[in-house]
């Protein structure tokens, strides 16, 4: 069996082109993973997923562990099996539902106790917990357990969750089960503050894992925070590991990104902007419920081959959205996803050819990198926002 690697292609300024090798098959990167929360990339097949680009899914240890329970899905066969899905699969710990639904839980050294939101049933979750579930679900990248980090938060109340978070990550890393091709990631936390952030860093170098994720960001910080935070945080991540920045974000934000280092992402965006009827085009982000597309015989993106694209015009999907028909969802989300890897798939052609600065700067300048603030009408009358 292949074993886990990173190999580092090419860089150009902090940017960088590498390839990850699991047991499941091989990651170019910079990579964008679809989100299957429920082992389902929601209005997509797993052959649709495969056919916009995609090599690597992430799946949700909270969700998965509640509904089916990660036994039922061990005793099928593991997720790949599961839910057809060959490639890689990331499972994220738990940690986002730790904070998300902290109104149901509580939290001590041990672990979080908390009551599930299907039934209301107890259930304790400790580090050692969501690195048997994640095995059980047969993951081919596990996510330490951690906290993440809320925002606002005090520095001290930053100081405290991340030193939390790294003695949960060795007790993480001490209960992975070492597999050739697998891999676990530790986390970095220390909200905003670039101290408690190269702590972070030097804590999980020193427990020694196989990636490197940036967590505690994309939860309401501005993006200049943002990018900053990244900036003082990726100097101090191994270069010869993957670097995964969580739960990020629209186009914009996932160029900017990379500018500063980071090589996968993950975020539920373009599925749900499918399903709330937006598309992400180089002529920026469409709200298809918008009256100017009921005559609109063109394409969602003239510069796109998805078959969303190349067989069904923006009035046809005008009207799906309109008569509330599940094809328009299902088609606005295969074009996202497609937008997204041919995003991810042009940076990496960038940064192999040593022009992702020129890249960048054009990116930044175009339509694409608005962030969905248009206003248009919409078929009452009334504005709407783009979503």
């Amino acid at each position: 069996m292949t074993g886990f690697g990173f190999e580092l292609i090419a860089t150009d300024g902090k940017a960088r082109r590498g390839r990850v090798t699991t047991a499941h098959g091989t990651i170019e990167t910079p990579a964008f993973m679809p989100v299957g929360t429920a082992a389902t990339v929601k209005g997509m097949t797993p052959e649709g997923v495969r056919g916009t680009g995609a090599e690597i899914l992430l799946c949700n240890t909270y969700h998965l562990m509640l509904r089916p329970g990660a036994e039922r899905v061990e005793r099928l066969g593991g997720l790949h099996r599961f839910m057809n899905w060959s490639g890689p699969i990331l499972t994220d710990s738990g940690g986002y539902q730790v904070m998300s639904l902290s109104s149901l839980r509580k939290m001590d050294e041990e672990g979080v106790r908390f009551r599930s939101h299907l039934d209301g049933s107890t259930h304790l979750l400790t580090p050692e917990r969501s690195i048997a579930i994640q095995h059980s679900l047969d993951a081919t990248i596990t996510m330490a357990f951690d906290e993440c980090t809320p925002y606002p938060a005090t520095r001290a109340q930053a100081d405290q969750s991340m030193r939390l978070s790294m003695r949960w990550a060795r007790r993480s890393r001490d209960a992975f089960v070492q597999r050739a091709g697998y891999a676990i990631f530790g986390i970095v936390q220390g909200g905003v503050f670039p101290d408690l952030r190269s702590e972070s860093a030097a804590a999980l170098r020193e427990i020694g894992f196989d990636g490197y994720a940036v967590g505690g960001l994309a939860v309401g910080e501005p993006a200049a925070e943002r990018n900053a935070t990244l900036e003082g945080t990726t100097p101090h991540l191994p270069a010869r590991a993957p670097r995964y920045l969580m739960g990020v974000g629209k186009p914009v934000d996932i160029v900017e990104a990379v500018a500063r280092g980071i090589d996968m992402f993950d975020c539920v965006l373009p599925t749900r902007s499918g399903r709330t009827s937006q598309a992400w085009t180089s002529e920026g982000p469409l709200n298809l419920r918008n009256a100017r597309f009921a005559e609109d015989a063109g394409p969602l993106d003239p510069r796109c081959a998805c078959p969303a694209c190349r067989g069904y015009s923006r009035a046809y999907i005008h009207h799906l959205v309109k008569a509330g028909e599940m094809l328009g969802p299902m088609l606005l989300t295969q074009h996202n996803l497609t937008f997204y890897q041919d995003l991810m798939r042009d940076m990496r052609t960038a940064i192999g050819e040593g022009r992702f600065g020129a890249f960048h700067e054009a990116f930044m300048n175009s339509p694409a990198a608005r962030t969905g603030a248009a206003r248009e009408e919409d078929d009452d009358g009334g504005a709407k926002d783009d979503l």
